[in-house]
Formats: C-alpha cells, sequence, structure tokens
C-alpha cells in the first residue's frame, strides 16, 4: 500500500487562544512523507482532556498510521527516521555558528574594502564568532556556569569566573571588531582563551570524561572536545596576532 493510499489520522489543539506549533509540525511532515491526513482539531479544554482519558495519552498532537497510535511529533520524527535521540550529541549549532559569522565577516569585508576576502576577514570571523558564542551563552547564564564549572579549570576554583567569561569573551569580541582599546582586548582573550584550552584539554584528553561542551550555552548537546578547544585557540590566535597593533 502506498503512502498516498494510506491515511493518517491527526489529532490536534487548535483554540482560539492557543494553536499548538507540534501539532502544525506533525501535519506538515505527515504531508510531506506523502500521507493524505484527517485533521482533527480539539477546539476545547475538555475536548482535549477527553481525547486524552479515552486514548491514555498525557499530550497531544496523536498521530495514528493504519490505526496504530505512533504518538507526538518527536514520536512521528523517529517514525520516519528523522529524530535525535535524547541526549544525543549534535553539532549543528556551532555549525550555524560559525557559518554565520563567516557570512558577516564576508559581507563586512565587501562593504568595508569591496573585496570578499581580506585579512581582515579573517579577523572579524573570529572576534564575531566570539561574539556570538558570548551571546549564547548569556542567553542562561546559570545554565551556563552550571555546565562550564564541570570542566574549567578556573571556575572550579573561583566560581565567580564562570559568570565572567562570556562578558569577557563578549568584551574581547567586539573591541576586536572595531580595533579598538586592544590594550584590554588581548590580555582578555589572551586569558581566558589559555584557561579555557587547558580546561578542555584536561578534561577531554587526559582525564579522558565524557562531558557536554558550554561552547554554545548551557544544556547544549554539543560534545566537549575539538570544538571547544578550536574556540579557544582561536581567541588565544587572535590575540597574538592583534598584539602587532599595539
Amino acid at each position: 500500500m502506498s503512502k498516498s493510499a494510506e491515511k493518517a489520522v491527526l489529532y490536534r489543539m487548535v483554540m482560539d487562544d492557543h494553536i499548538c506549533p507540534f501539532g502544525l509540525k506533525s501535519r506538515h511532515l505527515l504531508k510531506s512523507e506523502g500521507y493524505e491526513v484527517e485533521d482533527n482539531w480539539l477546539t476545547t479544554r475538555e475536548q482535549t482532556d477527553a481525547f486524552k482519558r479515552e486514548y491514555q495519552v498525557d499530550t497531544t498532537p496523536q498521530t495514528f498510521l493504519g490505526g496504530r497510535r505512533v504518538g507526538g511529533y518527536d514520536d512521528l520524527k523517529r517514525h520516519f527516521g528523522k529524530g535525535q535521540n535524547e541526549g544525543e550529541t549534535s553539532y549543528t549549532p556551532v555549525i550555524a555558528v560559525f557559518a554565520m559569522a563567516a557570512a558577516m565577516a564576508l559581507a563586512a569585508t565587501w562593504a568595508a574594502f569591496g573585496n570578499l576576502v581580506t585579512i581582515r576577514t579573517v579577523e572579524w570571523f573570529i572576534a564575531i564568532s566570539m561574539c556570538i558564542l558570548a551571546v549564547l551563552k548569556l542567553r542562561d547564564i546559570s545554565s551556563f556556569s552550571n555546565m562550564f564549572l564541570g570542566y574549567d579549570l578556573v571556575a572550579q576554583r573561583y566560581v565567580p569566573y564562570a559568570y565572567f567569561y562570556p562578558f569577557g569573551e563578549a568584551l574581547a569580541g567586539v573591541l576586536m571588531i572595531a580595533g579598538a582599546l586592544l590594550w584590554i582586548a588581548i590580555p582578555v582573550a589572551l586569558v581566558i582563551g589559555t584557561v579555557g584550552a587547558i580546561s578542555v584539554f584536561k578534561a577531554v584528553y587526559v582525564d579522558k570524561r565524557d562531558l557536554k561542551c558550554a561552547c554554545v550555552g548551557g544544556n547544549s548537546n554539543v560534545p566537549l572536545g575539538f570544538v571547544s578547544l578550536t574556540e579557544n585557540v582561536m581567541m588565544v590566535a587572535m590575540a597574538l596576532w592583534m598584539m602587532r597593533m599595539l
């Protein structure tokens, strides 16, 4: 039986004050997989609660394929081989950061010099990457600090350093983009970059610990290792390179 001949039955919340985003995602995924969707709306809280009791489920949406309940949106993704297991590591956030930083650096170089690639492009790429990574950490600095304290050698001895780190990274990145006050930016980048590189190297390659990286903020699934080491090494390299401008 083809997918188009098999009907998918979907139950999702569609109320005046709330439309379930996962219901919309489930419908889109089913249609993209070639299914005809019977889209059933749960339009009141009472109707939703009655549905949950009837099928003994805790959440909506719920999808049924061939009369068999598949489950919610995450279950549906796993059914089609598109889901990521809980806790599974992923480099997607880091790829997004570096890709956007590269695009911004290229755009800034073009706007400033009329060329696509110069030495300034590389400088701006590293500095912009630092700024974006700092923003991700500052979104939830408490969660970042919890993860960071798991491996950073200085933060483990002096907890406030975990809160200083993203501010220091942001400050150094902004000043390096501007090429101003480098007498502040360079030592800050050197200190946090060197400490970070040593901490990551010890945790991953000496102690052989399996940890998640705080480089893109707390609660990330990016594995601690090469990426975090690269972030810190880039800061150190940028600081050493910028010394020529003092």
